[in-house]
């Protein structure tokens, strides 16, 4: 009996600058095998021809959480609010960001993924929300990260996704889209109107969101996140 083909997704490695090392949170394993589809942690690479047979091989891509994006690839320079940057993980993310969109392998961005996706197609990003962003809202809490702090306002296709217009989120980011890029649609927002979705209306699925689905896989909007990936992986 031939079994269905189950659905290989590249999770962006987290990279430890202290300790020079890769690691992985369990929330974005665990919200992709739940699914049905298996995860694997991909190498830091900027090889382009080991990055063009990466997205050849696998279904989907996940844009993990992590440093900053670097400032340069929206042309500013780096502030002293601006937090540690990856240039490995820049470098690697346009090159599959690039691959994947020409092949329309789906992806879902979480946190940076959001804010690498906005940058990626030349939107620019807040440095530093807290010293950047007029805003009363809380947009980084303290452990634990399964708690919502504010309220998402959804449009569009994530309206549609979760069944809902409103949704409450956690939150643990201090960078944000600053100007949206005119690739990426909005599809939530947060009362002091920062982007917190984004998809792309012509490609199968490009979703990114602001919020951490992976620590919080118990809620009901986490889960169907995850859901609408993976099925957009299968096919």
């Amino acid at each position: 009996m031939v079994k269905n083909k189950i659905p290989l997704i590249g999770i962006i490695p987290l990279w430890d600058s202290a300790k020079d090392s890769f690691w992985m949170l369990p929330g974005y394993m665990d919200g992709i095998t739940r699914e049905g589809a298996l995860p694997v942690m991909l190498p830091l690479t900027s090889d382009e021809n080991m990055i063009a047979d990466i997205v050849n091989r696998f279904d989907g891509f996940l844009l993990s959480g992590g440093q900053d994006v670097s400032p340069e690839f929206y042309n500013e320079s780096i502030r002293g609010t601006c937090g540690e940057i990856c240039e490995g993980r820049d470098k690697m993310e346009w090159l599959l960001t690039k691959y994947a969109l020409a092949a329309d392998k789906p992806i879902l961005g979480i946190c940076r993924g959001l804010q690498f996706l906005n940058v990626f197609f030349g939107g620019s990003l807040y440095q530093d929300i807290p010293t950047e962003l007029d805003s009363k809202l809380r947009h980084s809490q303290k452990p634990p990260y399964n708690i919502p702090i504010h309220e998402v306002e959804l449009t569009g296709f994530l309206q549609t996704m979760l069944g809902t217009s409103k949704i409450e989120v956690n939150s643990y980011h201090h960078q944000g889209i600053k100007e949206l890029t005119k690739y990426l649609k909005p599809c939530g927002t947060s009362r002091d109107g920062l982007i917190e979705a984004v998809y792309m209306p012509d490609k199968s699925f490009v979703l990114a969101v602001q919020w951490h689905p992976e620590f919080a896989l118990e809620w009901d909007s986490s889960q169907k996140i995850f859901e609408a990936f993976v099925q957009a992986c299968k096919k």
